[in-house]
């Protein structure tokens, strides 16, 4: 059996990434309108949380995110709209879907859980990290 070679994991947000998104998001998501699991994952209130950089930083591949509104054409398509979410780019280019919404929230806002939910997702695919 081949095993895919994962070179990099992108995470895309249920959100805009221009000023007005960001603000929009952020009151809307104050009274209950809007959500994204992965938001709660990567950030506070206003910045990025320090636990979740400690352990993106501690990932044996790059972690990059992007806004809706910012995304690539590859990994939008790869994505299939269902927003947020968490994708393994290969080596050969491709992108496999790791994580969704659900699973995403099922994190808890917990940057360990979703490494760990990584991890297993990549072992179900039969997937490994980049040496």
């Amino acid at each position: 059996m081949r095993v895919t070679t994962v070179v990099r994991l992108v995470g895309v947000y249920d959100a805009d990434g221009s000023a007005i998104g960001e603000l929009t998001y952020f009151l809307r998501a104050r009274v209950g309108k809007a959500h994204c699991g992965l938001c709660d994952i990567t950030h506070g209130a206003l910045r990025e949380r320090a636990d979740w950089r400690a352990c993106r930083d501690a990932l044996p591949v790059p972690f990059e995110t992007y806004h809706r509104d910012g995304q690539p054409p590859a990994v939008r398509a790869a994505g299939e709209a269902a927003l947020p979410v968490v994708l393994a780019e290969t080596a050969d280019g491709a992108y496999l879907r790791l994580l969704g919404p659900a699973d995403l929230d099922a994190c808890a806002g917990s940057p360990e859980r979703l490494v760990a939910a990584v991890d297993a997702a990549l072992g179900a695919l039969g997937a490994d990290w980049a040496e």
